[in-house]
C-alpha cells in the first residue's frame, strides 16, 4: 500500500503503485497515475491527466499537470507524461498539452530539471537532459536528448533544441539550435561545438572529428547554405551524428542558430 502522509490529499480516482511516497500536505488529483518507486515531496501539487514514471522525484513546491497559460485553452482533456528516474526539484512547474499542440506534454527520462523551471504546454523534453535554475521553455517547444540548458535560460516557443546542446547561462534561444552545439547570448549565437558533452557521452574522436569538419563547411565556409549542406551530405552523410545534424537544419521552420 502506498505511503501516504496523513496530511496529504489523494483524491478518488487516483492510481498510485504501491511503493509510491505521498509527502506532508501534498495533493494528488483524480486523474493522476504514479507508477513504481514514485516520490512526491511535502507540498507538492500533481492535477490534470498526469502519469508520472517509475522512480521518478518530484521536491518539494513542485506544481505538476496544472492548467496551460494558454487562454486558447478551454478546459480540455490533455495530458501530460513523464517518463522513468526523472528528478524534478523544489518549485517547478509543468502543464499539460492543448488540443492545438496534439494534446500532450512530454518528458522523457532520466532528466534533471532544477529548482523554479518552467515546462511550457505541448513541450517535448527528451532523456538523459539537465534544465537548469529558471530556465523557462514556452510552449511547444522541443528539446532532444542529451541536451543541457543553463540557468536562466529562455526558450522562445516553438523552438527546437538539438540533441547534446550546451546552452550557456542567461541563454535567449529564438532559433532552432544545432545538434551538438554550443550556444550562448541574447539572442542565441553560435559559439562552437560541444566536444565536452560529446566525449561524456562517449562518442569516439573520428566522429567528433566529422562533426567539426560539418560545423566548418556550414557555419563558418564561404558557401551558401544548400550547397554546404550538399557537400555535407556526400562527403560525411554516411556517419548517423552527421545525418541527425542535416536533417535537423533541413527541417529548421524558424531558421537556426549561427
Amino acid at each position: 500500500m502506498a505511503n501516504v502522509h496523513p496530511t496529504a490529499t489523494v483524491e478518488a480516482g487516483a492510481r498510485l503503485a504501491d511503493d509510491v511516497s505521498v509527502g506532508a500536505y501534498a495533493f494528488v488529483g483524480s486523474e493522476v497515475v504514479l507508477a513504481e518507486s514514485v516520490v512526491v515531496g511535502p507540498h507538492v501539487v500533481v492535477m490534470g491527466r498526469t502519469s508520472i514514471g517509475a522512480r521518478t522525484q518530484v521536491s518539494p513546491f513542485a506544481c505538476i499537470g496544472g492548467e496551460p497559460q494558454d487562454k486558447a485553452f478551454a478546459g480540455e482533456s490533455t495530458e501530460l507524461v513523464i517518463g522513468t528516474d526523472n528528478v524534478l526539484r523544489e518549485n517547478v512547474t509543468i502543464h499539460v498539452g492543448t488540443p492545438r499542440g496534439g494534446g500532450c506534454t512530454y518528458l522523457g527520462d532520466d532528466n534533471l530539471i532544477m529548482n523554479g523551471a518552467h515546462i511550457g504546454h505541448d513541450c517535448r523534453v527528451g532523456s538523459h537532459t539537465i534544465i537548469a535554475s529558471f530556465s523557462g521553455l514556452a510552449g511547444h517547444v522541443s528539446v532532444e536528448d542529451h541536451a543541457v540548458l543553463g540557468a536562466y535560460t529562455g526558450v522562445h516557443q516553438y523552438t527546437r533544441v538539438g540533441e547534446s546542446v550546451m546552452a550557456a547561462a542567461n541563454a535567449k534561444i529564438s532559433q532552432d539550435a544545432p545538434p551538438f552545439a554550443m550556444i550562448a547570448g541574447d539572442r542565441a549565437r553560435l559559439v562552437g561545438i560541444n566536444s565536452v558533452g560529446l566525449k561524456r557521452r562517449g562518442v569516439d574522436a573520428e566522429t567528433i572529428r566529422a562533426l567539426k569538419h560539418a560545423f566548418h563547411l556550414v557555419f563558418h565556409s564561404k558557401l551558401r547554405l544548400e550547397p554546404a549542406l550538399a557537400r555535407v551530405r556526400e562527403e560525411l552523410g554516411h556517419v548517423p551524428e552527421v545525418d541527425r545534424l542535416l536533417r535537423f537544419l533541413e527541417k529548421s521552420e524558424r531558421g537556426f542558430t549561427r
